[in-house]
């Protein structure tokens, strides 16, 4: 039988460098929640409508429960907990996803260029990719439970 040497590339991240990605994390979702629950007030984006309020409410359950999970992963953070909670955080993603779909808060018409449609576009495809983590995610926890 030949045995090969572990590829240093798929060594796990030392502890350090984990926390320290999820504090990043925590930061930037800070800062984006603040952002969206300010962008119809600062008026930076002109394609943005009234109806952008509609979706608020779900962008911050995404992104507060992202904040949550990041600041829970500093302290706990084994591989079955995380492909579990990751599990959780993309079907909140795919529900904040689909109701901006549906809400369409957005307002393209002073531009040349039709950005409904490839905004439309890649709003399907975020669901898709969203739909793609949570199996990706099932496998993960599924091997890493049967390994136990």
């Amino acid at each position: 039988m030949t045995q090969t040497k572990p590829n240093p590339s798929k060594a796990s991240p030392s502890p350090a460098t984990r926390r320290f990605g999820y504090s990043v994390a925590v930061l930037i979702n800070a800062a984006m929640l603040v952002a969206v629950n300010n962008l119809l007030a600062w008026d930076i984006l002109s394609f943005l409508t009234d109806d952008f309020e509609r979706v608020i409410p779900i962008i911050t359950v995404s992104l507060g429960a992202s904040i949550f999970v990041n600041l829970v992963y500093l302290f706990y953070d084994p591989g079955w907990f995380k492909s579990l909670s990751q599990i959780g955080l993309l079907g909140i993603s795919m529900a904040a996803t689909v109701r901006i779909y549906q809400v369409f808060p957005f307002d393209f018409s002073a531009f040349e260029f039709n950005w409904t449609t490839a905004t439309r576009v890649v709003l399907i495809l975020a669901m898709v990719g969203v739909g793609i983590g949570v199996v990706a995610e099932l496998v993960k926890l599924g091997a890493r439970t049967s390994n136990s």
